[in-house]
């Protein structure tokens, strides 16, 4: 018998999983219980709208804490303002890390351009297919006076 998780059930599987159990274990104590669904397109449906519901509201709670936000990188320069190395997505990611204690994988990060000069950059961050965040980068130049 098919079924999807209501509750996380330890050695069978987590919320939202549809898993393949005996008909007795699942009729009997899985149904009965209110721990599970019998697996049918309509359930199968609404369990994956309540998950993707759950995850979205987490997605927003980030980009809300995220959005409108500045990261600053001190970079050496040339004279010129180029940078000698661009700012790649791992470092923008590292950034979110350190400074907003907030996890953003690479992938998530879409820079509009390269980031290898001095200055302001606006960036995109793709949390979730309907929740995005704007994010200011500053490139500032360390002074590399050691005299």
């Amino acid at each position: 018998m098919q079924i999807i998780l209501l509750e996380n059930i330890m050695n069978l599987g987590k919320i939202g999983d549809l898993v393949e159990v005996k008909n007795g274990y699942g009729r009997n104590f899985l149904l009965r219980q209110g721990k599970a669904l019998r697996a049918s397109k309509e359930n199968i449906e609404e369990v994956s709208n309540k998950k993707n519901n759950a995850l979205k509201s987490s997605f927003r709670e980030v980009a809300n804490k995220i959005n409108n936000k500045t990261l600053s990188f001190n970079k050496e320069a040339k004279e010129n303002g180029e940078l000698f190395g661009s700012i790649k997505p791992k470092e923008v990611s590292n950034a979110f890390a350190d400074e907003l204690k907030v996890e953003i994988s690479p992938s998530q990060i879409d820079l509009k351009q390269e980031i290898n000069k001095l200055g302001k950059y606006s960036i995109n961050i793709n949390l979730h297919s309907e929740v995005t965040a704007k994010v200011t980068i500053s490139v500032n130049k360390i002074d590399s006076a050691k005299n």
